[in-house]
């Protein structure tokens, strides 16, 4: 079996991107940060300042990692500008008044949202993606994201996957060495054609990031019209969507997680069938169905589950779980470089 998350690595170092990582009060994150140079993944950006750094995370030695201090940086007061411009006129749901009233109330608020500062410095293209999430949540990542990076041309939106490789030991069901889940970590209900247009996202990034030629799979609790309900209804109408917006790729459902996955029952519910039973991407019908399977798949699976990575954006911005581990940042980062390139 092929190791995926090798040679992830190994594509992102010959690129030689810059990802900024704003979380520099995590112990976790500089510890990645100092790892992904010394793997020669890529270069790093690390925003706090660096004595603060430093002693918040047990003096260690930031070799060859680039800190910026956002309050001394000399960039600062460019990024702020560019923010109330891009921001102009937006109200501020809450209070009614505008976001960002001038330029020093925009500059205020980047110098208290270190997130914000890294997209600002993505959208200048000072450096070339960004990873986040370790501390913060979701929202507060992907909110700098939705509002500065905004949306990749023709892209109709923006989704998250988890890329949940298979432990050492190998898996007898997972052909490919990984899975592709989707979406895992951003749009609640999906309707059918969201999760039409998250199946097209999560199969070019199975090509793009993992290199494996994708097999699609719509997760349901029905297989092939097995059960009657409105949810499946949402399910079958993506597939047939899907079929006519991408025929380049091989899908199929509505599927049961193990008619998708596991050959002899695939060939059962859904005979004839090229996906059922060989699956490598599976879209799930809802947030809660494919948050709880990336989890279940991780603890009891045994798989490693790095993500959730976005998908749609103009500019590569990816979360992180909160509960992650210095090598769980160092694989998103590498796969923030691929999708940089």
């Amino acid at each position: 079996m092929k190791n995926i998350l090798a040679e992830i690595k190994q594509k992102a170092s010959a690129l030689n991107k810059t990802v900024v990582l704003p979380e520099g009060e995590d112990k976790r994150v500089v510890l990645a940060a100092v790892e992904t140079v010394k793997q020669g993944i890529a270069k790093i950006v690390l925003l706090g300042n660096e004595n603060d750094v430093k002693a918040l995370n047990g003096g260690n030695e930031l070799t060859g990692v680039t800190v910026i201090d956002p309050v001394t940086y000399e960039k600062t007061n460019e990024y702020a500008e560019m923010l109330f411009k891009i921001r102009e006129g937006k109200i501020n749901k809450k209070t009614g008044m505008p976001e960002y009233a001038t330029v020093e109330d925009a500059k205020a608020s980047i110098l208290k949202d270190y997130t914000m500062y890294g997209a600002l410095m993505l959208k200048a293209g000072d450096v070339d993606g960004m990873v986040s999430g370790a501390c913060h949540s979701t929202a507060n990542t992907l909110r700098p994201g939705l509002q500065v990076i905004k949306t990749a041309p023709g892209e109709k939106m923006v989704s998250a996957y988890f890329l949940m490789i298979a432990p050492e030991y190998g898996n007898k069901y997972c052909e490919d060495g990984c899975y592709i889940y989707a979406d895992c970590g951003l749009n609640q209900n999906p309707n059918s054609e969201e999760l039409a247009y998250i199946a097209l996202s999560s199969a070019k990034s199975a090509k793009q990031i993992a290199g494996i030629e994708p097999r699609i799979a719509f997760i349901s609790h029905s297989s092939k019209g097995s059960a009657k309900h409105a949810d499946v209804t949402k399910v079958s109408e993506a597939v047939k969507l899907f079929k006519e917006i991408a025929p380049e790729f091989n899908a199929d459902g509505e599927l049961q997680f193990d008619a998708a996955i596991v050959p002899e029952i695939g060939q059962s519910k859904a005979p004839g069938s090229t996906v059922a039973g060989h699956a490598n991407v599976l879209v799930f019908p809802d947030l809660d169905a494919g948050n709880s399977n990336y989890k279940n798949t991780e603890r009891l699976g045994g798989f490693m589950a790095v993500g959730p990575i976005c998908q749609g954006l103009a500019k590569p911005i990816n979360d992180l779980s909160r509960g992650c581990s210095a090598d769980d940042i160092v694989a998103v980062v590498a796969i923030t470089a691929l999708q940089a390139e």
